[in-house]
This record gives structure tokens, sequence and C-alpha cells, in this order.
């Protein structure tokens, strides 16, 4: 009866559903930024799986589902963005070279971490594209040749990383401007992170939003000129 339920797409789908609806519900009671619904449904869906002796294979025919989805929530970001459309135009010219800025620092900082520690080719270029939204990190990552499973790991964990702490961070470092919070809040941790920011500042969320697409055509304009550099090493 289990591995009956469990070869179907729905059962993936159905975990995934029910478990971040009971960590939505857990994080809006309690306010606690340790208790990100996105950080706490992973920690519970891998526990189930290990408790369970369900195979990771079998939670992911629904998975590639989800996976899908992601491509359109990312544009549905665009509906915030077009509200404070006058906002974001009357800061262009920063909001333009930050996400640059953030892009190239994301890249460098990442890959040529893993690189002086001794990582090998894949895993340099794996890391690479850390801060930007899963679906274009993998494709990203699928074409200079990293490992699309790692590159998928370490972006939710940035992300993850960048909604609990990301604005804190950002206010304890002396930012007061929701643009500047939103736009590096948004160039780190992609959409994770931006959904954080559309909770507490509409006009950050709306900047965090414009900050996923932008990061994600630099970083796909840059990362092969790294992958041709790479290959002298």
């Amino acid at each position: 009866m289990w591995n009956e339920l469990t070869a179907t797409p729905l059962f993936g789908v159905g975990l995934t559903v029910a478990i971040y609806y009971f960590a939505q519900i857990v994080y809006r009671r309690t306010h606690s930024l340790f208790l990100n619904p996105v950080a706490v449904s992973i920690a519970f869906i891998i526990l189930f799986l290990l408790f369970t002796a369900t195979p990771y294979e079998a939670y992911l025919n629904g998975g590639r589902m989800i996976l899908f989805l992601l491509g359109p929530s990312v544009v549905a970001l665009a509906l915030p963005l077009y509200r404070k459309r006058h906002e974001i135009n009357h800061n262009r010219l920063p909001i333009m070279v930050g996400i640059f800025c953030g892009a190239v620092t994301s890249i460098v900082s990442a890959s040529g971490l893993a690189w002086v520690l001794g990582g090998t080719g894949d895993i340099v270029l794996s890391m690479a594209p850390k801060s930007v939204t899963t679906p274009i990190a993998i494709g990203i990552v699928e074409k200079i040749g990293g490992i699309s499973e790692l590159t998928a790991a370490i972006v939710v964990l940035t992300g993850c990383i960048g909604a609990i702490c990301g604005p804190e961070f950002c206010r304890l470092i002396g930012l007061k401007s929701s643009t500047a919070i939103g736009l590096a809040v948004g160039t780190a941790s992609h959409g994770i992170g931006t959904a954080r920011m559309l909770e507490v500042d509409k006009l950050a969320g709306a900047v965090a939003g414009l900050a996923i697409g932008l990061n994600g055509l630099v970083t796909a304009f840059i990362l092969p000129l790294l992958f041709v550099v790479f290959r002298y090493f």
C-alpha cells in the first residue's frame, strides 16, 4: 500500500503542500525568524523521508512538478514591481549598478572560495550561481558543466539564510532605505529572500523582485566568461 502511494507524483506534491501549509501556520503564530517556512519544510521533508525509509526518487516524482512551477512564480513577482514602478524608475541607475556589483561579488566570492579551498572544477562552477533563483541557476549550471543537484541545494540554502537574517543584517550595518535593503536581499537571496521582504516592506519586496530577474540576466552573461578563464587553471 505504501509503495503504491509513493509511486505516484501526488505523493511528492501532497507531502510538500501539507508540510509547507503547517510550516506557514507555525511561522505566523510565532513570528520567529528561525522558523522560516521554506527552511522548516525542507527539514521536515528530509526527516519524513528518512524515518519512513522512502526513496528520494519517489518524492522527486512530484518534486519535479513543483520545480516546474518555480518559473511561473518568479513571473508573478512582476505585480508588486508594477505597483511600485514610479519609485523604482526614480532610482533606476543606482539599482542597476547595485545589481551588477552584487552579481559579480556573489559569483567571485562563492566560486573563488570553493577554488581556494581545493574544490574541483565542477564544484567551483556549481557554486557560482548560488544567488540566482533556482530555475535560472539550474539552467546555467547545466550549460557550463556544473552539478545541478549541488547548485539547487546551495541556492535554497542561500535563500533561507537571506530570508532569516538578511533584512536584520542590512539594518545592523546601517542601511535604512527600503530600496537598498530590498536590492541587497533580492540580489543575494533571490525568491526566498524576496518573499520575506514582501512581508515587511512592499517597496523593498518590489525592488527585490526586480533584482531576481536582473541578477539572473547578469549572471548568465558573466558565468561563461568565468568558465573560459577557469579552463586555464
